[in-house]
């Protein structure tokens, strides 16, 4: 089931976030951004899995899908301010972009089965 892909997917993306976040020296603020969007991203897609019905599951992962696209905005501000490489920058914001598509599906499907 594609759900627990994401959850997979959601749940390694942050740990290499979390990871990402310790090694950053200064800009606390924009740190403490970028983990929290990141990891907000996994437990609300695993909240999701138990929702309470099919309005629940879809508002779940539509603010993981929020949490997405809030994510891929820190990650774009830490690399034009050269806080984070271009490279390890695209290579998040090409995870990240993986699991916004799956969500999109995910809505769309779950929307479609109402």
């Amino acid at each position: 089931m594609k759900e627990n892909k994401l959850v997979d997917l959601s749940m390694d993306f942050a740990i290499k976030i979390i990871k990402l976040c310790e090694n950053v020296k200064g800009h606390g603020s924009l740190v403490n951004q970028l983990e929290r969007s990141a990891t907000s991203i996994g437990a609300n897609i695993h909240e999701a899995n138990y929702a309470h019905g099919k309005p629940d599951f879809i508002a779940k992962l539509q603010i993981a899908l929020k949490e997405c696209y809030e994510t891929e905005y820190w990650l774009e501000l830490f690399a034009k301010s050269e806080i984070l490489s271009r490279e390890c920058s695209a290579d998040l914001y090409n995870q990240c972009g993986t699991i916004r598509r799956i969500l999109i599906a995910s809505i769309n499907t779950a929307k479609d089965k109402k």
